[in-house]
């Protein structure tokens, strides 16, 4: 019996009644240069330092102190000597490929005893925001909104690219040139990238990621979700490629810490870069999420996750090679879970629907012909969308998420070098050889295969939308069976180990080529790919283009009609941001309380499940109460919540006081406020941080590393 899209593999949860009036709370995802239209509230919260202090450009302001950790992820320098702080989870793939069964860092963690102990990470790079500049009538002057929408982009484009060349080169610096407001402003990011970053220190597991998938998204929390790196430059103290011979980044600015701990109401303002927000989508696009994209990534990745969890219960090695992809494929399914429930627990499409008709009115009203007919249009298009979106989205969480599947991309790449530029073939084999190195690393093909196994029969029989053509006869002329395929596959495809993939690259051109165009994972992965090409593509770009031009001038028309003149924050975008609220206890079945500690860390200990088993060192210091200064109130806090808007990317953002001293380190949202990412309601959002405390603790009593607090600043 298939499932539709629409029936999810989840029970639904039964939130507690929430009658909480916030009105202190202030939802928001504020760029720098909009502080001063939120200076009253801030400080009626409790700022007390000056706004020119959170952001400039001159070197006095915490804005270089904030970096982009890596491709998605915020961090910050606390000390003087490049001590960058992040979560263990925005680390945690780095940890692991610097983890082996002998030093396993993932498992019992890792704490230098000094600068030479430290571990570089190759490929890391954090980068720092040296400046804003708002170069909308750089990029816009000469545009209308009528004009055809291919030579638009095209000049858009065109003038983005020559600016960041221009403004970097004259500046020194690495600009980025962002739209804002769905394309109706444009900043230029300025920034510095730092490229040798070293292992400082992380808890282990059972500190760093207490509660895995079991308490992810939820309150009440006790991870010691941080870890620590070195930012190193070279001997001018400028970004450079990895070299023994680097010293730590003298940095002027960094954050100074607060050991002071924090209660109910205090002020707390998140410094980050989160990944993306859609607060201004029409009902339409949001239909779209709820009645199909959401259900089909839950429904699919519940399958995975079935296999994954299972084969890495059962064997230590497997769940070394699969705890940081299992922990990517589980942070989505849940939060989307979570998402759907409180998008529904706060009725946002009838919202929606009652602001569109209040917009439909106003539209009316000031006779604008564009604005009247723009939701209809934007109606049109997202339905005209759903039966390609549908087969896309299936395909990429289910066919192209197998890793074998993946992996005949290198095939592909194999042939479209030999056809079309075999001069290039010892450069694409060398890269293809350094990729597998990482590659089979933490592979295993007895779990891909049952992977492969779970997946295709989920998309053959359990989906509501019909296979495409070309996977179907795949699967008839193997038997039209998912074992028999699977069977065929992994006992044949050239990707099955690195051995014999390098057997096969050693081989003649002509006999690689060959073989690459009839090697059956190759094949799975072709069909899936010259589908997305030909049949999803097309009609994708159209789409994605005109949504881009009807949100655009949707969010044009809501900036116009904005009745209460309230500043509207830009949705999220990975550039630097600001926001606020307050710490504040939330009423649900399972907490009433604002603030975790080792209280209630402690009677969770479960050995015999490796998500709550706490290290015996961390047991005994409970024991015999050996907290030293970071004791208050009898114990040490752990985590705590806030009313701030994060997201995405505010994973390792910098939690501060009023007078900007890190209080904490933003790692997660409950779960049912995960919809603030579409719809802030500060009756249900809250932030999840590690209390400054728990980590100041955690590396001076469990890692006996106290030779790093004496760089930090710490502050009473």
């Amino acid at each position: 019996m298939k499932i539709s899209t629409k029936k999810l593999l989840f029970s639904a949860l039964f939130l507690t009644s929430l009658n909480i009036n916030l009105s202190f709370a202030q939802g928001g995802m504020w760029t720098p240069d909009m502080l001063p239209t939120q200076e009253k509230n801030m400080r009626d919260l409790g700022l007390k330092i000056p706004i020119e202090k959170i952001y400039s450009e001159n070197k006095n302001s915490l804005n270089h102190t904030i970096a982009l950790y890596g491709r998605g992820c915020s961090s910050e320098l606390i000390s003087p000597q490049g001590l960058l702080l992040t979560n263990h989870h925005c680390a945690y793939s780095d940890i692991q490929s610097l983890s082996t069964t002998d030093r396993n860092i993932l498992t019992d963690g890792y704490w230098a005893s000094n600068q030479s102990e430290e571990l570089p990470v190759p490929g890391l790079t954090v980068r720092f925001i040296r400046k804003i500049e708002d170069v909308t009538k750089d990029i816009t002057y000469g545009l209308n909104d009528t004009m055809d929408l291919n030579i638009r982009e095209k000049r858009i484009t065109n003038r983005i690219e020559k600016l960041e060349k221009s403004l970097s080169a004259s500046s020194g610096y690495q600009v980025e040139i962002k739209a804002f407001y769905y394309g109706n402003e444009y900043k230029a990011i300025y920034v510095e990238t730092f490229k040798d970053v070293r292992l400082v220190g992380t808890p282990p597991n059972g500190i760093g990621k207490f509660g895995a998938d079991t308490d992810n998204w939820m309150w009440p929390r006790m991870t010691g979700d941080f870890a620590l790196l070195r930012v190193y430059a070279d001997a001018n103290n400028k970004p450079a490629d990895y070299h023994p011979n680097n010293k730590p980044y003298r940095s002027k600015n960094y954050l100074p810490i607060s050991t002071k701990g924090v209660k109910e109401n205090d002020f707390t303002m998140v410094y980050g870069f989160p990944f993306r927000t859609m607060q201004y989508i029409s009902s339409y696009e949001l239909g779209l999420i709820e009645d199909y994209l959401n259900p089909i990534r839950i429904n699919s990745r519940h399958v995975r996750l079935g296999v994954l969890n299972k084969e890495m219960r059962k064997d230590p090695e497997i769940f070394l090679k699969y705890a940081a992809k299992q922990s990517s494929i589980s942070n989505g399914y849940k939060k989307w879970q979570g998402e759907l429930q409180g998008l529904a627990k706060n009725q946002v499409r009838k919202k929606k629907e009652l602001q569109e008709r209040n917009f439909t009115k106003w539209a009316n009203q000031i006779r604008n012909d564009q604005y009247k007919i723009l939701l209809p249009r934007i109606s049109a298009q997202v339905q005209a969308a759903i039966p390609f979106l549908e087969k896309n989205e299936y395909l990429q969480e289910t066919v192209l998420s197998i890793e074998i599947i993946q992996r005949a991309k290198w095939l592909q790449d194999i042939i479209t070098t030999l056809e079309n530029d075999p001069k290039k073939w010892e450069e694409t084999k060398a890269s293809i050889i350094k990729e597998a190195e990482n590659f089979y690393k933490d592979y295993d093909l007895k779990t891909d295969k049952k992977v492969f196994e779970a997946t295709i029969d989920f998309y053959f029989n359990k989906t509501d939308v019909e296979p495409i053509p070309a996977l179907k006869s795949l699967k008839f002329n193997a038997g039209n069976s998912e074992t028999m395929w699977s069977n065929y596959i992994y006992s044949s495809s050239v990707l099955k180990n690195k051995e014999q993939l390098l057997s096969f690259l050693n081989q003649a051109n002509t006999t690689i080529l060959k073989q690459a165009k009839t090697d059956p994972a190759y094949q799975v992965y072709n069909a899936a790919k010259e589908y997305q090409s030909n049949e999803v593509k097309p009609r994708l770009d159209i789409y994605n283009q005109q949504m881009a031009h009807l949100n655009r001038l949707y969010m044009k028309a809501q900036m116009e009609h904005n009745p209460e003149n309230k500043a509207m924050f830009p949705d999220a975008n990975q550039t630097m941001r600001i926001t606020y609220g307050q710490v504040k206890a939330i009423d649900l079945q399972t907490s009433n309380q604002a603030v975790t500690t080792l209280e209630d860390l402690i009677p969770r200990h479960n050995s015999e499940i490796e998500e709550f088993n706490i290290p015996s060192k961390l047991r005994a210091l409970y024991q015999v109460e050996d907290y030293g200064r970071w004791k208050r109130n009898g114990t040490v806090p752990i985590n705590f919540i806030a009313t701030n808007h994060t997201s995405g990317g505010n994973s390792g953002s910098a939690v501060l006081n009023g007078k900007g001293e890190l209080i904490g380190l933003n790692f997660d949202r409950i779960w049912q406020g995960t919809m603030s990412d579409i719809h802030f309601d500060p009756n249900l959002s809250r932030n999840i941080s590690v209390d400054i405390l728990y980590v100041l603790f955690i590396i001076e009593k469990y890692g006996d590393a106290g030779w790093l607090l004496k760089e930090m600043e710490l502050r009473k």
